[in-house]
């Protein structure tokens, strides 16, 4: 029993070397409490406690790190946008900081390597990619502070990402940006969902959106909302002239 006790404990201290190793390439700095990244990978799915009986998974360092991302965010529009209003900066904050954003990091730094689930990686959603990227920040602040959570997110996301004068123009929603153009102009929409499950078997669902009574938008995605902001796009790009008001 000695034995294949040392044998398991010398293959879990390689397997945690291998895993700081992975971590220091990726944020870029020596991490000091290792447990902090390995909770930021650690799915509920495990239904790990710690000692107090308290649930050991990323999702509260997941909201940790997202308090992080827009603090540094908000400082950094703040300091480089003196001119934007709360609204335009609210704004340009969003966009840096969308879910779809956040999931192309996470899948950039393929985080996604290091997770330990009982789920298989292949039943999990897009928004996991995202999901861990917040959580590795959440882990960041806790092992490091404030200025180390600030200097991993200039790295990885503003130097890279963050160009002010194209996010700009960069479309967050069509969907909200519609609803917005139709409530101004005082235009009727709708959108009609139905399940579409004909041409593959795969469950789908179409989407026919109409303004002012007159269909202008079809779409079909595996969810709702996916085929309503896919639809959206296609009508934006019929109104873009009237939307954008050129």
């Amino acid at each position: 029993m000695g034995i294949i006790r040392k044998i398991f404990q010398k293959s879990r201290s390689e397997e945690d070397g291998i895993f700081f190793t992975d971590m220091q390439k990726i944020i870029g700095f020596k991490p000091i409490t290792i447990s902090y990244y390995k909770k930021a990978f650690t799915h509920r799915s495990l239904s790990k406690m710690d000692p107090k009986g308290n649930p050991v998974n990323y999702e509260r360092l997941e909201f940790l790190g997202d308090s992080m991302l827009s603090s540094v965010i908000a400082a950094h529009l703040f300091s480089k946008a003196p001119a934007g209003d709360e609204g335009y900066l609210t704004k340009m904050r969003s966009k840096i900081v969308s879910r779809e954003h956040l999931n192309e990091l996470g899948r950039d730094l393929n985080l996604i390597q290091f997770i330990e689930s009982k789920v298989p990686v292949q039943h999990f959603g897009e928004n996991i990619h995202g999901n861990l990227f917040e959580a590795l920040v959440g882990a960041i602040f806790l092992d490091r502070g404030y200025p180390y959570c600030e200097k991993f997110i200039q790295k990885r996301v503003i130097l890279p990402y963050v160009d002010i004068a194209k996010l700009e123009g960069k479309v967050i929603s069509y969907k909200s940006l519609l609803i917005e153009w139709c409530q101004k102009e005082k235009k009727t929409f709708h959108y009609d969902v139905y399940e579409d499950n004909e041409i593959t078997g795969e469950r789908l669902f179409g989407v026919k959106l109409s303004i002012d009574d007159k269909v202008v938008a079809k779409a079909r995605a595996t969810s709702k909302k996916k085929a309503e902001e896919k639809a959206s796009q296609r009508a934006y790009f019929v109104f873009q002239t009237k939307i954008d008001g050129k």
